[in-house]
């Protein structure tokens, strides 16, 4: 990308920190958008001064997920995670304290299947645990963790069950898709590139680290457009007042990323190798 002259170049995910430490040094002129990088992943003591690195609140993504599918109806539920990394392992702990907190609401009992599968990619071994899943009463799959999905999708559509997306909304991928956990990855990737023309580097973003939440604006949520919108029972009425909660900081998601497995009162987890 330096070689054909870019002076700008947004790495997406945490294998990049490595590359962006040396990177960050060899052109200093050239300046990184780190998405989902810590200070951690790049290993320096300080963030060099030509890197933003940013990373979001997986949980309340997760949180806003589990909730509307657990006030849809669904009480059978599973977790289909990548690696255990933290953004997977958030996703996944807000995923269970969402439907934990719409079950007790609705006086109702709710359990999910929680596994990860070490890798980021679907195959034939993923799909046929999934469709074990599915054969077993599972009503939906909640699929974190790159092109995974394609496993949980191809064993949906088996079953005649559905999917919950992640990162973007992915409902176009297929009719299975109810909702997906997103983040804001464009919205901000655009605003620090217009502020970034503004000259505006230096001053807010250079050498810089920031989360991204509900709290900082509309950063995280699930897809509000009408042909992403595949609810029976949840309304946009309720989605509203609980993304509100979470924005106000009336509900606040616990984001322990060392939480691998975690255990919940109000919710049956059920781990799976």
């Amino acid at each position: 990308a330096v070689n054909d002259c870019a002076d700008v170049i947004v790495c997406v995910g945490y294998l990049y920190g490595a590359s962006l430490a040396w990177a960050a040094d060899q052109y200093p002129d050239v300046k990184f958008i780190a998405i989902d990088v810590t200070q951690g992943d790049i290993g320096t003591d300080a963030i060099p001064a030509n890197c933003y690195c940013i990373t979001f609140k997986e949980e309340q993504a997760g949180y806003l997920a589990g909730y509307a599918i657990a006030k849809d109806g669904k009480t059978k539920l599973g977790f289909l995670g990548g690696m255990a990394v933290p953004a997977v392992i958030r996703y996944g702990y807000g995923w269970l304290q969402g439907a934990r907190d719409a079950a007790k609401e609705l006086g109702v009992e709710v359990e999910c299947n929680y596994t990860y599968a070490g890798q980021f990619n679907p195959d034939a071994s993923i799909t046929a645990k999934m469709e074990g899943w599915y054969s077993n009463g599972t009503e939906i799959v909640f699929a974190c963790g790159g092109g995974i999905y394609a496993s949980a999708v191809e064993a949906a559509n088996i079953h005649g069950a559905k999917v919950v997306g992640v990162d973007v909304d992915q409902s176009y991928i297929d009719a299975c898709i109810v909702t997906s956990a997103m983040k804001g990855l464009q919205n901000v990737t655009e605003t620090i590139l217009t502020d970034l023309e503004a000259g505006k580097w230096e001053a807010t973003y250079g050498g810089k680290f920031i989360t991204y939440s509900l709290s900082e604006g509309d950063y995280v949520g699930i897809p509000t457009a009408e042909g992403s919108w595949r609810f029976n029972k949840f309304t946009m009425d309720q989605y509203t007042a609980v993304h509100d909660k979470l924005m106000s900081g009336e509900i606040v998601v616990d984001n322990n990323s060392d939480n691998v497995n975690p255990e919940i009162e109000g919710i049956t987890v059920n781990y799976v190798d």
